[in-house]
């Protein structure tokens, strides 16, 4: 569900402004590291300000925004591919930071990550008054568990409205045209600059909550991969689709947990580290397959293959067994005026008001 939140983000700015992003790790980064030294506790090998973790959350994202409202000067002068390479930089200058603020994300080995928890209840399992439903102990992943679901149901709520709003309309005449944006009436330049920010606190909001998930974190979880399946889950959903990124994040994350969980009955499948093909290397295959058969015979992704079938399974007019309705009766000629001949097939008409 953290990569649902971040790959909602990024459909925003790639397939909605059509602003093509390989930085969104930094982002992530951002936000996870930014959690995690506001909850932090000063005294330890990596400072903290303490705060409450709810605030940390907001932080993360707020502070993720600012970052892309700073690089939006370098993404209104840029397009395309060459956008693209400016914001792979972000993603090495990122790790840079990461690995020498030490004092801050705890350099190289990186930093634990306190428990999310609100006034009166944890969603850790530290917490002694443990929750139990029905006689089912919720522990600290069941918790998060639905604090994950609560922010997601909240982004892709915002996500639609933004992208049914004003500024996504904006975004999308961008998108299609940035000469025939700016003869409408579309700053172009700001169009961008608002993109970038929607975009970076979806992603530093994901990273808090990757934060949370994992309990701690490191500079190589924030890597360049990490951009590419964010670009993987949005292309495999379909551009611009609020739903279909959801889906896209929900297949490139879960398909190689699920291989790895039944790796031992599939025979095919080797373990880790033994040389032959393992979980991981044929997840990356079959993305890459899944790719190639998107971009060949679903341009729109699985959103667009939905919004397809949708459409063959409705009922057409032609299909359905009611008759047609009838035509209205003719309305009544009015006194005095002349009545029209009876046409006949192939016998041409007169009027009688028409003259030889």
């Amino acid at each position: 569900m953290a990569a649902v939140v971040g790959a909602i983000g990024l459909t925003l700015l790639v397939g909605v402004a059509g602003q093509l992003s390989l930085g969104h790790a930094c982002f992530a980064a951002l936000g996870a590291y930014t959690y995690a030294w506001a909850v932090g506790e000063s005294g330890g090998r990596a400072a903290g300000l303490g705060l409450p973790p709810l605030l940390a959350l907001v932080l993360a994202g707020v502070v993720a925004a600012v970052a892309g409202a700073l690089f939006s000067p370098i993404s209104g002068r840029l397009r395309g591919i060459y956008l693209g390479l400016a914001t792979i930089g972000l993603v090495f200058l990122a790790r840079h930071l990461m690995v020498n603020l030490e004092d801050a994300t705890g350099g190289f080995n990186g930093r634990t990550v306190e428990p999310f928890s609100v006034p009166g209840f944890s969603f850790s399992n530290e917490d002694p008054d443990y929750l139990a439903v029905a006689g089912v102990e919720f522990e600290g992943l069941h918790r998060l568990w639905y604090l994950f679901l609560v922010v997601v149901l909240l982004a892709a709520w915002l996500g639609r409205n933004i992208k049914a709003s004003r500024t996504g309309r904006a975004l999308a005449n961008v998108r299609d045209s940035e000469t025939a944006a700016a003869a409408m009436g579309i700053h172009v330049a700001r169009a961008k600059a608002t993109a970038f920010v929607i975009s970076s606190a979806y992603a530093g909001i994901a990273g808090a909550l990757m934060a949370l998930a994992y309990g701690r974190i490191a500079p190589d979880l924030f890597g360049l991969q990490l951009s590419i399946d964010f670009l993987i889950m949005i292309v495999l959903g379909g551009l611009g689709s609020i739903a279909g990124a959801a889906a896209g994040a929900a297949f490139v994350v879960i398909l190689p947990l699920v291989l790895t969980q039944y790796s031992s009955d599939l025979p095919f499948l080797a373990t880790p580290g033994s040389g032959g093909l393992d979980a991981a290397t044929l997840a990356r295959l079959l993305y890459g397959a899944a790719i190639i058969a998107v971009l060949l015979f679903l341009r729109g992704g699985l959103a667009g293959a939905t919004g397809r079938l949708r459409h063959r399974r409705a009922p057409h007019p032609a299909d359905t067994d009611d008759p047609p309705p009838a035509p209205p009766p003719p309305s009544p000629a009015p006194p005095g005026a002349a009545t029209p001949a009876p046409s006949h097939p192939g016998v041409p008409t007169r009027s009688k008001e028409t003259s030889p």
